[in-house]
Order: C-alpha cells, then sequence, then structure tokens
C-alpha cells in the first residue's frame, strides 16, 4: 500500500505544473523567460516577478505571467507599479528586501536573471532557501563562487546554467566522471570586432561596441562580449559550476555561434552543444529540466550555416580575456575584484569617460592594487565577497574620475 501511494505522489507530483519565480523579469532573459512559460500550454505557473527600476513594465510582465507578488528593486518605481497593477489581486512592493522577498516565494525554480551584483543577495537567499535556481546571472559566481556552490551543497538543491555556452557543456558532460573529461571549451563569437585592428578597437565609440553581430543582450553584457571580458567572466563562472580548474577550461572564437560548448574526454571523443543563438533554448531547459519541453525558439539549420570556423583569441587584440584569465589562475578574491571593477569600467565607457582600451587596463590595474594591499583575499560570505565588491567599486570610480579629469584638462 505504501509503494502505492508514493507512485500516486509521483504521478500527482509530474502532472503538477511547475511554479516559478522570475527575477529579472523585465530584462532580456526575463522577457524570454515569459515568453517560453505562455508558450508552454500551463506547464507553469508563476509566483512572484523582480525587476529593476521599470515599475510599468514589470507590472505588465505580473499581469501576463498572473503573478502573485511583483517587486521592484528601486522604491522610485514603486508608484507606476502600484498604479499599474491597479484592479488586480497582485500584490506590489518595492525595495531591495522585496526583490529578496519575491526571491522566497514558495516555488519550484528561480530563475536567476537580475544583472550585475544586485542579483547576488537575492539569488541567495533563494538558494539558501532550497530554491532549485536556474542561473543567468554571471556575477554570482564570479564575485562569490565559493560561498554559492558551498550552499548549493549544504541545501542540496542545484544551480542549472542558463548561459548558452554553460548550458551546452552541461548538456553534453551528461553524467561523466569529472575525472574522465580533459578540456571544457566555451566559444566566444568575437563580437563586432572580430576582425578589427588593435589601434580600430582602441578608437570604437559604445554604438560600435553595442553593434553585437549574433546576439540581442543587455548593454553591460554586450560591451563586455566586445571585448571578450565576458568570457573571461564566463570561464571563471565554468570553474566553480563544474569544479574544474584553470588548466581544463578553454576558449575557442567561432563567429557563427552555433557551437555553444565542447567536452573532450580522456578517450579522445568530443561532445558539443549546439543550438541556434536563441536564449530561449538553455532558458526552456533549465525551466524544464530534467524534462524537455517543445518551444518556439529557432531551429538550427547546418545546411543553412553551411561552414563552422574556430580560431584562438587574440590576447592583444583583446587583453581583457588575458586579465580575466590571470584573475582565475591567481584565485582568492580576485574575481571578485575583477568584476567589480569591470562594471565600474563599462560604465565609464558608456559614458564616454574613458576610452574602450582602457576597459582593460584599468581593470588590471584594480587586480594589481587589490593584491599589494590585501584587498584580494578569499571572500567567505556572500557579505564578504560584497564587502569586497564595495570597496573596489570605490578605488575604481576614484581611479576613473581621476582619469576622466586628467583627459580633460
Amino acid at each position: 500500500m505504501e509503494r502505492i501511494i508514493q507512485l500516486r505522489q509521483a504521478v500527482d507530483e509530474a502532472a503538477r505544473p511547475r511554479s516559478i519565480v522570475v527575477l529579472g523579469a523585465t530584462g532580456s532573459i526575463g522577457r524570454s523567460t515569459a515568453e517560453i512559460i505562455k508558450g508552454a500550454d500551463g506547464a507553469f505557473t508563476v509566483e512572484a516577478v523582480a525587476g529593476g527600476r521599470d515599475g510599468r513594465a514589470l507590472a505588465q510582465v505580473a499581469r501576463e505571467l498572473g503573478a502573485k507578488f511583483a517587486a521592484v528593486a528601486d522604491p522610485d518605481g514603486y508608484a507606476d507599479l502600484k498604479e499599474a497593477l491597479s484592479g488586480t489581486s497582485i500584490e506590489a512592493a518595492a525595495g531591495p528586501q522585496a526583490v529578496i522577498e519575491a526571491a522566497l516565494h514558495p516555488a519550484d525554480i528561480v530563475m536567476g536573471a537580475i544583472a550585475g551584483t544586485a542579483g547576488v543577495a537575492p539569488t541567495f537567499a533563494a538558494l539558501a532557501a532550497g530554491r532549485t535556481v536556474a542561473l543567468a546571472n554571471k556575477e554570482c559566481l564570479v564575485c562569490a563562487g565559493h560561498a554559492f556552490m558551498r550552499q548549493a551543497a549544504a541545501s542540496g538543491t542545484r544551480l542549472l546554467p542558463v548561459d548558452s555556452e554553460h548550458n551546452a557543456i552541461f548538456q553534453a558532460m551528461g553524467d561523466a566522471d569529472l575525472a574522465t573529461i580533459e578540456m571544457i571549451t566555451l566559444t566566444a563569437s568575437g563580437g563586432p570586432f572580430r576582425t578589427w585592428t588593435a589601434d580600430e578597437i582602441a578608437r570604437a565609440t559604445p554604438e560600435q561596441a553595442l553593434n553585437h553581430p549574433n546576439w540581442a543582450m543587455g548593454p553591460k553584457v554586450t560591451i563586455d562580449s566586445a571585448g571578450l571580458m565576458n568570457k573571461g567572466l564566463e570561464l571563471i563562472e565554468a570553474h566553480y559550476l563544474f569544479g574544474v580548474e584553470a588548466a581544463r577550461l578553454d576558449v575557442l572564437v567561432h563567429a557563427q555561434s552555433v557551437v555553444h560548448g565542447l567536452v573532450a574526454f580522456s578517450d579522445g571523443s568530443v561532445t558539443a552543444g549546439l543550438a541556434a543563438p536563441d536564449m530561449k533554448v538553455p532558458i526552456a531547459h533549465c525551466l524544464s529540466h530534467p524534462k524537455r519541453i517543445s518551444t518556439k525558439a529557432r531551429r538550427l539549420d547546418l545546411a543553412a550555416v553551411g561552414q563552422l570556423t574556430f580560431e584562438r583569441p587574440d590576447f592583444e587584440r583583446f587583453p581583457a580575456l588575458r586579465v580575466a584569465l590571470d584573475a582565475l589562475r591567481m584565485g582568492r578574491g580576485l574575481p571578485t575584484v575583477l568584476n567589480a571593477a569591470n562594471e565600474v569600467a563599462v560604465e565609464a565607457f558608456l559614458k564616454r569617460l574613458i576610452s574602450f582600451h582602457e576597459i582593460a587596463r584599468m581593470v588590471e590595474e584594480a587586480c594589481n592594487s587589490a593584491l599589494a594591499d590585501g584587498l584580494a583575499r578569499e571572500p567567505e560570505s556572500i557579505e564578504d565577497a560584497l564587502a569586497i565588491d564595495q570597496a573596489t567599486r570605490e578605488r575604481a570610480r576614484f581611479a576613473f574620475a581621476g582619469r576622466a579629469g586628467a583627459a580633460v584638462n
């Protein structure tokens, strides 16, 4: 009788719609997540959504998805959120703690898609509460990778990778023993500057850097991609996600963005994750894992693609990747410092305070400074990581202000 009850419970569990919380609901990943949910024919229900500062946009997503709770991080967006939800039963709230409250709503899976370090605390809160997290925010692991992975182990839950490269690796690895893996390779499109000279890249404008040939992403990620810093951050993320040391992580430039990751095994075989460059593919995989659902994501037509090309990254033209690799190899708190300094540098570039080639240079200076005075210590907790992050930002902003002021004078 007990066995029959267990089987019935398993059947009921399988038939029940999967409940979801979407953090970063108004961003590009959030919008793609909403498309997947709406097209899944009742396979998902939405408990809560959270966004940054656009209350009206968040209210629209909450209405479309039938969420019970909506939280906007910026209190200035609360009035718009509240007004736009008038006449519904959706509860509205504002502020960083409200976003954490959204993350803690009972759910089967939390989509962690808040960009930057703003996503660290709410995503960690969801993980600590035992939620399965579909992780689209690479800063969580770059900034506080040890703390996140320790918490996942302690909570008995897992992080499912949403980044297309890590999701491809996750699928290509299967249940392989890590000891049998010789190399994990992430691919990079090369961005808009793949064929540019070093001098041309140095003079690049924000508009040129934001013109990515294959992907539609937020401005910060797109700038990172243009300089290959994004690939460096993804290598750090892969180190924590898959428990693989830097010596077994590699990058290839692959302009077609069809092969997203490769896993080479000790027997000489290589498996690869392929898909059209469409973020709905890895999002759907994470939301439905370990099952699969049908989506309207673009299908891969290899005959139309024609050929797949690969090349080694050029560290002379793209020094940001070298800086990130150095931080990964040296470890301790350097990835935390790297991430914080890079966010400030990208912001300065988008404001035209520094040139494109100064991003990597000034991030490297921040890392060297942190090594010299002990700031690059290993963060033992989320709070410690965020403290290192904040100290690095303050230093970087001071340095960037001085550099920009000297350029003006």
